[in-house]
């Protein structure tokens, strides 16, 4: 665990298994994916285990290294199904609402780093009416190299015009913790995916939480609260 963070500029978020669970659709896009590839379909608990990753590397992980030549028709058919369900079939977590808007309402700034496409997080934040919540999107198709190469969280540090020892990254997986690290950049791990709590003890991390709401018991919001009081 890091000492205490002067104060906090600005929040970054992971989008699947951090705000939002979109386990449903992925399961559904990736079977409907293999099934038109004529490949064997995966176990729900498999494809669970690839969210957070590229569409490669899930491909990857559910059949095998013999069949990356089938990557492109792969991403390909499930962004097909995913147009069209994928929206519907995700649900922002209870928490995030009231966590977002007490955030916002300390002055803190807030984005979005994830692998997901930017136009389905703008959707679906869309149709909760949390599209003003978060200043910057930054999605795979943003990315020069998807996650966890650095460049994405980078970017969205930049366009918050913070400084990244101001700013945490909140993430569930090993990916998110690399890209933290990677962007020198302080790393707080929620345990709302299925990755374990034990996984994280070889990252150095701020601290653990159960999900976002976590964040608002945090010491840091003290400074950020009081600065908050004197500007009213």
């Amino acid at each position: 665990m890091r000492k205490l963070k002067p104060p906090v500029q600005a929040i970054i978020f992971d989008f699947d298994y951090t705000l939002a669970d979109s386990s449903r659709g992925v399961i559904e896009c990736i079977n409907f994916a293999l099934d038109k590839l004529g490949l064997p379909l995966a176990a729900d608990a498999e494809i669970r285990k690839t969210i957070g990753l590229s569409l490669p590397d899930a491909l990857v992980m559910l059949v095998g290294k013999e069949y990356t030549a089938y990557t492109d028709e792969f991403i390909r058919l499930f962004i097909e199904r995913a147009d069209e369900v994928m929206t519907g079939m995700t649900e922002l977590f209870d928490v995030v609402p009231e966590t977002v808007a007490t955030l916002r309402n300390l002055g803190i700034r807030l984005g979005i780093v994830t692998l997901k496409y930017r136009y389905r997080i703008e959707a679906i934040l869309k149709r909760d009416h949390l599209s003003d919540a978060f200043e910057v999107i930054i999605g795979f198709e943003d990315m020069p190299a998807p996650k966890p190469d650095p460049s994405g969280l980078l970017t969205a540090v930049e366009r918050l015009n913070c400084v990244p020892q101001n700013c945490f990254y909140i993430g569930d997986s090993v990916t998110d913790a690399k890209t933290a690290q990677r962007a020198d950049i302080d790393f707080i791990p929620v345990l709302s995916g299925v990755t374990p709590r034990a996984v994280f003890d070889d990252y150095n991390v701020y601290t653990i939480l159960e999900d976002v709401s976590g964040l608002l018991d945090l010491a840091f919001l003290a400074s950020s609260q009081a600065r908050s009081s004197n500007a009213e």
